[in-house]
């Protein structure tokens, strides 16, 4: 049975809905109210805050942390300087993702590693031979997402001890919100401007409590998962077991994936020396990879004469959807799977993140996505567009 997170007593008497999913063993919400339409044009509009708690969380600490941390990742953690977050995955030898999440430099000796998945014995299990100790985190330290565009100016009026005019995208300081010490990162998984906030458990009613208070005149709104998978798909972030699987977890090999397949070959550094999985995906740039993470738009148009040819209304889900639909080539084979798609609200479009065979990437490519209507399955025109769909000036500047 999940278990509440620390904000519980917070997020339980708001939640009109009575909408609850399991997210790693925790209690989380879907949608304070029955739509999550407020929650989402907060993220899009004003601010919202989000428990996200139940992320792992692993403290690496030690004179041999960033060594480790460097052979683990696929990117050179072990350059990334203090005060500073880098967003990379970690792959088994034969070069297929086990999980992505972010590395935080805290000081010079101590990383905050985050995670979808338990990762503590892989830290372990890595970290044989070297000098560092690795704390499991997770149930220790509370989290709140707080994104939107006017997340800055709720944390200049509950933040103490730290310059947030400075603080640039993917930097990290320490804070104190209202008499609550914390870190601050800004870094999110809205696509959006925005921060989490870390601080101790017992904390964790305190810091809800200051970042409401400040941010009321700013129209913050608490959110939940529903809100939150409509902008991460806008911004074309990739979720684990939805948009590919873990390596350790499955038992087909055609179901692991690699950081080229998944669009992440821009954090690998194939020229810095060994990491785990090296070799494999040297060789896999040298041969060329099978699968292209891709965005696509479908055809509103067309949807609208099939909605049109069964007497019906165009009608699509009101959440983001995570079944995978098949993508077809103009020939009608199939060539790849979208895996998560939604109706943009702020765009008037509807996206999907989809991986497709090696050929079909290319911006502007025609394919077919699978709708179905009144029980029958038909095709309208997917096309290609490189994700983010949605990637405001705003996410980046001071």
């Amino acid at each position: 049975m999940p278990i509440p997170s620390p904000f519980h007593e917070r997020t339980q008497a708001l939640c009109s809905s009575y909408r609850w999913k399991d997210w790693s063993g925790y209690c989380a919400v879907c949608s304070f109210d029955v739509s999550h339409e407020r929650e989402y044009f907060a993220f899009r509009q004003s601010a919202g805050l989000l428990d996200v708690s139940p992320l792992y969380k692993y403290e690496v600490t030690g004179p041999d942390a960033a060594a480790l941390l460097a052979r683990m990742m696929v990117r050179d953690v072990s350059q990334l300087k203090v005060g500073r977050v880098a967003y990379t995955c970690w792959c088994d030898d034969g070069g297929k993702v086990i999980d992505d999440g972010t590395v935080a430099r805290l000081a010079s000796d101590h990383f905050r590693v985050t995670a979808a998945d338990p990762t503590l014995h892989w830290l372990q299990a890595a970290g044989r031979g070297f000098d560092v100790t690795v704390e499991d985190s997770s149930t220790r330290l509370a989290a709140l997402a707080l994104q939107g565009p006017t997340s800055r100016a709720i944390l200049r009026a509950a933040v103490t001890g730290a310059d947030l005019d400075a603080l640039k995208f993917f930097g990290v300081t320490r804070a104190t919100v209202g008499t609550v010490p914390v870190w601050i990162s800004r870094t999110g998984y809205t696509g959006d401007l925005g921060y989490e906030v870390w601080c101790e458990r017992g904390d964790a009613l305190a810091l809800w409590d200051a970042l409401i208070e400040a941010g009321r005149p700013h129209g913050i709104e608490p959110a939940g998962l529903d809100a939150l998978d409509v902008t991460r798909i806008e911004a074309g972030f990739i979720l684990l077991g939805v948009d590919y699987f873990s390596a350790k977890k499955v038992v087909l090999a055609s179901r692991k994936s690699t950081p080229l397949e998944l669009g992440f070959g821009w954090m690998v550094d194939l020229e810095r020396g060994r990491f785990i999985g090296r070799d494999a995906i040297a060789a896999e740039k040298e041969r060329g990879s099978v699968w292209q993470l891709v965005g696509l738009e479908v055809s509103w148009e067309e949807l609208e004469a099939l909605y049109e040819s069964f007497n019906l209304p165009p009608s699509l889900p009101a959440t983001a959807r995570r079944d995978a639909l098949p993508v077809y080539n103009d020939e009608g084979l199939q060539v790849g799977q979208a895996t998560s798609h939604t109706w943009s609200p702020l765009l008037k479009k509807y996206l999907a993140i989809a991986s497709v065979h090696r050929g079909y990437e290319a911006k502007g490519t025609k394919l077919q996505i699978e709708h179905t209507v009144e029980y029958e399955r038909r095709k309208v025109t997917a096309t290609v567009a490189p994700p983010p769909f949605y990637d405001p000036e705003r996410k980046r500047k001071p």
